[in-house]
């Protein structure tokens, strides 16, 4: 019943995991649209205390407690579909057999709370991103900790990796992305933060309003709203948090903050090298001081198709938002928009195999739909497939943002759900490589 952190699906697109700021995780089946398995949080009453006066004690959680006793934040799937991982504000990274729905282990070492998971792909090795700065490896064929990476000055919020050694992630308010190559122990710095008019004029570099002309008081009012428009049209906004980053090849990848802006990124640029500006557009509100106030819609959730040209993006603007990528011209262009009412607290888009969609309800139901929600009492629902080719995109959708309650929306149809489309790729042309 609580806000909708993560959902992830497997390779196959057979099953789907869901986890929840109430300390649960939920199994859920793509073949049939029901309801599997229940990994429920664990009462902090019923963990050991220690201290012994009145009102000093605190609760410990061991390794041996079999699940979480906060919220759950992140989640991931072993490419096999053997293991899942989850982290959340517990600081602890919980391995799950899927097949038996059974605990495995418990890895402790963060010292804050788990924002982001993710397994290389063909291989058990398992990375963690923490608000403590730092991210982990694991090796799940050992069940066994790597090492841990050090670099972030602020906060790790989202993290990704491919086949190759590497991983990127993003630091929050450090405004960096950091590709960490992990076979040369090197990582390489990529700042985000770019040009706009409002970094010009703190720095002195130009003056505030249009080419530093003073405004002419005894100008005619209509004059005067009309440089207003055009000096809000031109508006930009100064990036102070980088949120979220995907991989699209171990070359490129695309991140997002809250600015709005969604960048491209090449490893062999230090800059991106084409930016979206308020690709989500503007929120405004009214203050009884200031009057209208514009900020625009932070970038909350990327995901893309690995080795493909397409990727996703999720904000508060009640649409999750596709793009296609043209390697060659550097930029990307916008393809079409999903309804998803709510906060976009994840994205993911996978490539099941081609005989999927006969087998599976996503893929042969008649009822056309264009896109459905799911809650934790009806469990998720699905549109159908139209072709063999398809791209599965999968978002967790939910009343409030991932990492807080700093705003809730309400009112206008937002439930905290999975959403699940089957996109077509030969009507979207989207050249999806399989690896």
């Amino acid at each position: 019943r609580l806000p909708v952190t993560a959902a992830v699906a497997s390779d196959d697109g057979s099953v789907l995991y869901t986890g929840s700021k109430d300390g649960s995780i939920t199994k859920w089946s793509l073949q049939n649209a029901t309801h599997l398995a229940t990994y429920s949080k664990i009462p902090s009453h019923t963990l050991s205390m220690i201290g012994k006066r009145k009102g000093k004690g605190r609760r410990v959680v061991g390794a041996d407690v079999e699940g979480h006793v906060d919220e759950v934040l992140a989640l991931a799937i072993s490419f096999d579909g053997r293991y899942l991982a989850s982290g959340g504000r517990d600081r602890r990274i919980l391995v799950w057999d899927v097949k038996t729905d059974k605990f495995v282990k418990a890895f402790e070492g963060h010292k804050d709370a788990i924002t982001a998971l993710a397994f290389r792909k063909n291989s058990l090795q398992l990375y963690s991103a923490s608000l403590d700065r730092t991210i982990k490896l694991f090796d799940l064929g050992v069940m066994g900790y790597v090492e841990t990476l050090f670099g972030h000055q602020d906060g790790a919020s989202s993290l990704d990796t491919l086949y190759g050694e590497t991983a990127v992630s993003s630091g929050m308010r450090d405004r960096t992305l950091r590709y960490w190559k992990i076979a040369d122990e090197t990582q390489l710095v990529f700042r985000g933060g770019g040009r706009s008019k409002l970094r010009e004029v703190l720095e002195g570099g130009m003056e505030e309003g249009s080419g530093g002309e003073e405004e002419d008081e005894e100008a005619p009012a209509g004059s005067r709203k009309r440089k207003g428009k055009e000096k809000e049209k031109s508006k930009s906004f100064l990036e102070g948090s980088i949120d979220c980053v995907a991989m699209l090849d171990e070359s490129t990848f695309v991140s997002g903050g809250d600015s709005g802006s969604i960048c491209l990124w090449f490893v062999t640029k230090k800059k991106p090298v084409f930016t979206q500006s308020l690709a989500h557009g503007v929120h405004e509100h009214i203050s009884e001081s200031e009057g209208t106030i514009t900020t625009p819609r932070w970038i909350t959730a990327l995901g893309a198709v690995r080795y493909g040209d397409l990727f996703a993006s999720g904000s508060w603007d009640g649409v999750v938002r596709l793009w296609k990528v043209d390697i060659k011209a550097r930029s990307f262009s916008a393809l079409t928009e999903i309804l998803a009412s709510g906060f976009v607290n994840s994205l993911q888009l996978i490539v099941p195999p081609r005989d999927t969609a006969l087998t599976h309800t996503w893929g042969n139901n008649p009822e056309p739909t264009p896109a459905a929600n799911g809650d934790s009492e009806g469990g998720p629902k699905f549109p159908p497939g139209r072709t063999r080719n398809e791209v599965l995109l999968v978002a967790a959708v939910a009343q409030e943002p991932r990492l807080g309650r700093w705003s809730r929306l309400h009112g206008n149809g937002e439930k905290n759900s999975a959403l699940i489309v089957a996109l077509p790729r030969g009507d979207m042309a989207l050249g999806v490589q399989r690896s």
